[in-house]
């Protein structure tokens, strides 16, 4: 009997919606659940960020995965907002023994570390479980900007992004093919463009927000796959939600087009926004030649 050899990298999408899980007929065509990702690297297992579709991927895990063996992964968080940690304490494998789970993300401030915030979810005021009564072996590490060799040809490079607390975008490379994300975040801004700003400030952030924004679209640049911020339209970024640290579906497509990007997938949906609007303004967006552009919906997967 053949098998068939699993796909270089393959992007399996559990929840893909921004803020607050949202479920109900409005959403479910495209998912109510907050930001889960599970990539596969030949076969390895690596999940990006905690939101609420990761209990979805926890029991998929204990039904399929874990038939085979004891579950040893690693959780990769872009950041640590409630809509993609919450899902931490509901994912099965960290009730089991022979689960080994390293959690990997960025923390903003020193004195609080990344196992205090992701496990400060889990006291007995907010739920019935403590972290330290956990049966898995579940280690964390603070993780930075840089390049990191994670071993058997896989490569993962990080960018810090424009959000309210620090948050990295991921890139894997693995076989000659990429895949990154690039949420939460919005294109760098000139802190000091006011009227009344003093104008080597001024021309300084200016030059400041534009090397940050080219150094964004560098660290994409020619990916196969982006997995990008899209929670607003343009008209609803201007209109008051510059600074919340979420980026317009056209600035995505428009960033994508300029770095070489093969598929752009639109993420992070407006909770607020029902399938029907989404299709609707992703329809009339314009679509820039030899770029892919999606909708990313709980059970896609893209095989690269």
């Amino acid at each position: 009997m053949s098998t068939t050899p699993p796909a270089d990298i393959a992007v399996r999408f559990w929840g893909v919606r921004g803020s607050i899980p949202c479920p109900g007929p409005p959403t479910v065509r495209y998912g109510g659940n907050t930001a889960c990702l599970e990539l596969r690297f030949a076969g390895r297992l690596i999940i990006i960020d905690a939101g609420s579709g990761l209990r979805e991927l926890g029991d998929y895990l204990l039904a399929h995965d874990m038939r085979q063996g004891p579950l040893d992964t690693s959780l990769y968080l872009t950041h640590t907002h409630w809509d993609h940690i919450m899902g931490f304490p509901f994912f099965t494998p960290i009730y089991i023994p022979s689960t080994r789970l390293q959690v990997f993300g960025p923390v903003t401030h020193e004195d609080e570390t990344l196992e205090s915030i992701v496990g400060g979810q889990m006291v007995y005021r907010y739920f019935p479980v403590r972290q330290t009564e956990l049966a898995a072996d579940i280690r964390y590490a603070d993780l930075k900007e840089g390049v990191f060799d994670l071993g058997g040809g896989l490569v993962l490079r990080t960018k810090y992004l424009n959000h309210p607390v620090l948050c990295l975008g991921y890139r894997f490379e693995f076989r000659g093919k990429s895949v990154c994300t690039a949420y939460d975040t919005e294109p760098f801004a000139n802190l000091f463009a006011a009227a009344d700003a003093d104008p080597a400030l001024a021309a300084e952030g200016a030059a400041v927000a534009e090397e940050q924004n080219r150094l964004v679209e560098d660290f994409f640049a020619g990916a196969d796959l982006v997995i990008h911020d899209a929670q607003y339209t343009e008209a609803e970024y201007q209109d008051g939600k510059q600074g919340w640290g979420h980026s317009s579906m056209e600035h995505a497509i428009e960033a994508a087009h300029r770095a070489g990007v093969r598929t752009l997938a639109l993420f992070h949906h407006d909770p607020q926004r029902s399938d029907d609007e989404l299709e609707q303004i992703v329809a009339n967006l314009p679509r820039p030649p030899n770029l892919e552009v999606i909708i990313a919906r709980e059970g896609l997967t893209l095989n690269l």
